[in-house]
């Protein structure tokens, strides 16, 4: 049986709004969806996996807008669309910078609101999620409260932020240490992540056929921030479905898509 999911109002959208970020090195570029009518909008701030922009998730994103929510998705320094070469000095730290431009948008709410023709007046903000996939996921996370292990098992920065009140955590990553991969231990330090004091309540949603590249284990590694977080939580199981690699081409390589995830053409 085939399900029909129809766009129920029309919705406006604008891009590139551009916040000006000097301590990124470039301007943090967001697109702004939102219902064309009503007031009182739950916003829904959504962070891309890695390399996509802006323009990624397009029908997501009008689906929420059409349903009532305000969207607003930053492109991250991580971007193909940047550019940003491997041996970039911001290399290393783009999983912090990706939770700045996050913050950064929180504080520029009303400068936001301001610059979206018709949207002045119409957020509620006392409703806002925080949302993300694969990579955007931990970006996302942080602000529900999970935190970064360093080498020594000890939990990083605080990252939290009460501005937030739900999070969607569509194909997030679990934990570290032996659940990676030689290579991502090697390559990707920041993949260490602790959910012990992710409190705020979320929506995990994994699919029983998600795998990483990666990570030692199965599909039940994308449900860690499930099963390892306090609070209240739900689990959303797709069955049958890889939801995590949706951000490579399915005609990709895992040579092309480790490739990728190095940072190499």
């Amino acid at each position: 049986m085939k399900t029909k999911i129809c766009i129920t109002s029309p919705i406006l959208s604008l891009k590139p709004l551009v916040l000006s970020t000097p301590e990124h090195g470039e301007d943090l570029q967001i697109r702004v969806s939102a219902p064309a009518t009503g007031s009182e909008l739950p916003v829904i701030i959504f962070s891309h996996g890695f390399g996509w922009s802006l323009d990624g998730y397009g029908p997501l994103a009008d689906f929420w807008s059409a349903h009532g929510f305000v969207v607003i998705q930053p492109t991250h320094l991580d971007s193909r669309t940047l550019n940003i070469p491997p041996d970039d000095p911001r290399t290393p730290m783009i999983w912090r910078h990706r939770v700045n431009d996050l913050k950064h948008i929180l504080d520029q709410l009303d400068l936001i609101e301001a610059s979206v023709p018709g949207l002045s007046g119409r957020l509620d903000r006392s409703r806002i999620a925080v949302a993300g996939h694969s990579w955007g996921c931990q970006t996302a996370s942080m602000l529900l409260g999970a935190r970064v292990l360093d080498a020594n098992g000890e939990p990083g920065e605080d990252r939290s932020d009460l501005r937030i009140k739900a999070g969607l955590l569509l194909s997030t990553t679990g934990t570290g240490g032996a659940d990676l991969t030689p290579f991502a231990a090697e390559h990707f330090s920041f993949m260490n992540p602790s959910f012990a004091d992710m409190n705020t309540p979320a929506l995990v949603i994994a699919g029983d056929h998600d795998h990483s590249l990666l990570s030692t284990r199965g599909p039940d590694w994308f449900t860690d921030p499930y099963f390892l977080s306090p609070g209240s939580k739900s689990l959303l199981t797709f069955f049958g479905q890889n939801i995590h690699s949706v951000a490579f081409p399915v005609t990709a390589s895992p040579r092309q898509r480790m490739r990728t995830l190095n940072g190499s053409p």
